[in-house]
């Protein structure tokens, strides 16, 4: 009896184990099928819709994956629909509709890459459901590309815009509606609009945080055709829409005292002729600077401090007048604090700058000490870069060490503050160590052309040519390089940004194809052509 006991609890444990087990038996080949769509109700490509709700089925389960970044409804709705199910497996997607749809138009509710199978998580790529409010399916297309107009790699994700041109249309409606028609890059840099009337368009490329499809200059990147659109003959668009970021109108935000003796003046836009004035009444012996701060819209304003509550200003660029008044409250001076941009290695190609947070007025020679690993004097100069900056100019020696040492009140601020005890020692390496870069640089443009060496985006070395020539750049350290040119249409010997409302596109900056990747004692030659 025990035994037939045993043998039937032995049974009952097998059983439940094998009914416990889920998913494909091992060894079974893997599901690398994409879910297909059964049905709809509406069917797909339905005429005369005119209801609030659609249900699509699949012959499978699914879900829904990265749904808000993926789901694209053109032309856009004011409200957007509701899908359900989400963060559940199901066989189906129901759309409510919360809007009012417009009569006579084909809809297209694209959900990209969205929709995957619940097991392998296999897509359903570019998986769209289109319907009509009208009689017939539109059924034109546009295809394209977008990039970048400064950067080298475009982000994907970008908004590509329709607007029909007809008599309601003008050029402030980009800031105001959103557009008939929408599709995005979504994980590429390309763009496909399918389902579209035959018509005259305005298309516009538009990277925004929001995703409203309304151009907010502030915020967003925008790119465009100069060109109208005309459908059917314009399907395909050869050139790339490149985006940029408009340049904003000046406008001035506000002083504030951050030291005693220290105001910051805020603005946004373009700096170009900005000017601060003192109105107020000062002593005979009052002394003032002023400079911006690094990659900021931001102007400091030094000045010996003196016995007032409130300094008044005249602020001005080009249009642009205001009076302003500056309380003045704080009790304590930013002392002066020197740093360096080397650290442990000086390159023979750089120069070592000493800056300091406060303008620096006065440098008594007599404190300072610079010397080899010898002991030997070195010869140098200090050479005034701004107000508070100073460059070591000296004759490098390859593998040298060096010793440059400032003992205290060797500065001295506008505000009498001396610096404390300062020392900086550095090394030079051999001249073997580093490696250069010939660019054979054939200009086709007849322009102007500014050639950039860049490492991670950051500019290192900058030329400026006209004609075709070869241009040389030495004692490189061994790291990866990139070399871009920029079209230097209006000579300003800067890269300019474009215009919406102007139509003006942005100057057009051409990367050498390839990275560079530079190893020491090494000379890389290269032709570039520009055209």
């Amino acid at each position: 009896m025990k035994q037939i006991i045993k043998v039937y609890i032995l049974l009952l444990v097998i059983f439940i184990t094998s009914c416990a087990r889920k998913g494909r038996p091992e060894g079974g080949p893997k599901d690398e099928d994409a879910p297909i769509m059964v049905t709809a109700n509406p069917p797909y490509e339905s005429i005369e819709f005119k209801e609030d709700n659609i249900r699509i089925y699949f012959d499978e389960y699914i879900v829904l994956k990265e749904l808000t970044k993926q789901l694209v409804v053109s032309p856009p709705l004011k409200n957007p629909p509701l899908i359900t199910p989400q963060g559940t497996p199901s066989k189906y997607i129901n759309i409510k509709i919360l809007d009012t749809l417009k009569a006579n138009t084909t809809y297209t509710f694209n959900f990209g890459n969205a929709v995957q199978d619940n097991n392998e998580n296999n897509k359903l790529e570019s998986f769209k459901y289109v319907l009509s409010t009208g009689k017939y399916i539109d059924s034109l297309k546009i295809k394209g590309n977008i990039s970048d107009a400064f950067k080298k790699k475009t982000a994907n994700s970008i908004g590509v815009l329709l607007y029909k041109i007809d008599s309601s249309f003008n050029d402030s409606i980009i800031y105001k509606r959103k557009p008939d028609y929408v599709t995005s890059t979504l994980d590429s840099t390309n763009f496909n609009f399918s389902n579209i009337k035959k018509g005259k368009y305005l298309l516009l490329a538009l990277k925004e945080p929001n995703n409203d499809y309304i151009f907010n200059a502030k915020t967003d990147k925008i790119g465009f055709l100069k060109d109208t659109i005309m459908l059917p003959r314009d399907s395909i668009i050869k050139k790339d829409i490149r985006i940029f970021k408009e340049k904003q109108p000046f406008k001035f935000k506000r002083g504030k005292e951050l030291f005693k003796g220290k105001i910051q003046f805020g603005f946004n836009g373009e700096r170009k002729n900005l000017k601060v004035s003192l109105l107020s009444k000062v002593p005979a012996n009052f002394k003032s600077y002023f400079q911006y701060e690094k990659e900021k819209d931001t102007l400091l304003y030094w000045y010996t401090p003196l016995k007032k509550d409130s300094l008044n200003f005249i602020v001005s660029n080009k249009d642009f007048v205001d009076t302003i008044t500056v309380r003045l409250r704080k009790k304590k001076i930013d002392s002066l604090l020197i740093n360096s941009n080397v650290s442990g290695i000086l390159h023979l190609n750089d120069t070592l700058f000493l800056e300091g947070n406060n303008p620096i007025v006065a440098i008594d020679t007599s404190k300072i000490s610079f010397v080899d690993k010898d002991t030997i004097n070195v010869p140098y100069q200090l050479k005034r870069m701004d107000i508070n900056k100073l460059a070591l100019i000296f004759k490098k020696k390859p593998k040298m060490d060096y010793d440059f040492s400032v003992l205290p009140a060797g500065f001295k601020d506008i505000y009498e503050t001396k610096n404390d005890s300062l020392n900086y020692q550095f090394s030079t390496k051999e001249v073997e160590d580093y490696g250069s870069i010939i660019l054979d640089i054939q200009n086709k443009t007849k322009k102007n052309v500014i050639i950039q060496l860049l490492i991670k985006n950051k500019v290192i070395k900058t030329r400026y040519i006209k004609d075709s020539k070869k241009i040389t750049f030495n004692l490189l350290e061994p790291k990866k390089y990139t070399v871009k040119a920029i079209i230097d249409d209006n000579n300003n010997n800067k890269w300019d940004t474009g215009n919406f409302l102007k139509r003006i596109h942005p100057e057009r900056i051409i990367y050498f194809p390839k990275e560079f990747k530079l190893r020491a004692n090494w000379i890389q030659n290269e032709s570039f052509v520009i055209e």
